[in-house]
């Protein structure tokens, strides 16, 4: 089934149980590998039951047509396309682990979005927040850079970010801000609790604003000739520190 211009296909179980637990009459239907009978399918359709949301048996290879991909892991929802998307207290409301966010500060490039969208998919971030104005927002070019992760990985937008920083910091999420100039560098930072980690674009940085309101300033360490990267490597090296040490 494809989309139309009323639904859309989202995959993947983060996404699919998120929307499931902050707005499930956007959902038309769940379809769900038969094979997959784990604890994390089992926790899905348990909560799509009780929520009397339409769940579809089905099998690998379809799903994979229907979204072009085989990253879906085994779940594939369509839903209406015209209603709202997640806030960003619906995802802290619904977590179940320590968080794990990317705020992107005045990203202006859609490839360099899309990048991150799938950095943070990879790491298994549980959302990026980004600032309305000022930046690029989802356009078509970073959905397709971006290769499925748009449809996993809730992208929140937000009129005032440093306000959005603020409510992660009340709901106990450490605010760290990557700046080349810090003392502390990633890899000496404590990230096994809540974080959310803030990158600003290549070259401008962070903005004052923001980097006031971080917890912490946080630097990568640089031992060639360049003086930056390109904002969504240096995601991916924040990003997967903290699942580093979390392993640890």
């Amino acid at each position: 089934m494809s989309e139309t211009a009323s639904s859309r296909l989202i995959y993947g179980f983060h996404a699919i149980l998120a929307k499931l637990r902050h707005d499930p009459e956007a959902i038309f239907e769940i379809y769900v590998d038969a094979k997959r009978t784990d604890p994390r399918a089992r926790d899905l359709l348990r909560t799509a039951e009780q929520l009397s949301t339409r769940v579809l048996p089905s099998d690998g290879e379809r799903l994979d047509r229907m979204v072009g991909t085989r990253r879906h892991q085994g779940v594939v929802a369509r839903i209406d396309g015209r209603r709202k998307e997640l806030k960003l207290a619906d995802v802290l409301d619904g977590l179940d682990e320590p968080a794990l966010f990317l705020v992107l500060d005045g990203i202006q490039d859609p490839h360099n979005l899309g990048a991150c969208l799938r950095v943070a998919d990879a790491a298994g971030a549980h959302a990026v927040i980004a600032p309305k104005d000022k930046a690029v927002g989802l356009n078509a070019t970073a959905v397709k850079v971006a290769s499925g992760a748009a449809d996993t990985v809730p992208y929140i937008t937000v009129t005032n970010l440093a306000r959005a920083l603020r409510e992660m910091q009340e709901a106990g999420v450490w605010v760290l801000g990557a700046a080349g100039e810090a003392e502390k560098s990633i890899y000496t930072v404590d990230q096994k609790g809540s974080i959310a980690w803030v990158l600003g674009a290549e070259g401008d940085g962070l903005r004052r604003l923001t980097r006031e309101t971080c917890d912490e300033l946080v630097r990568i360490p640089m031992y060639g000739t360049v003086e930056s990267l390109n904002v969504s490597v240096a995601s991916g090296l924040c990003l997967f520190e903290a699942r580093r040490q979390r392993a640890g």
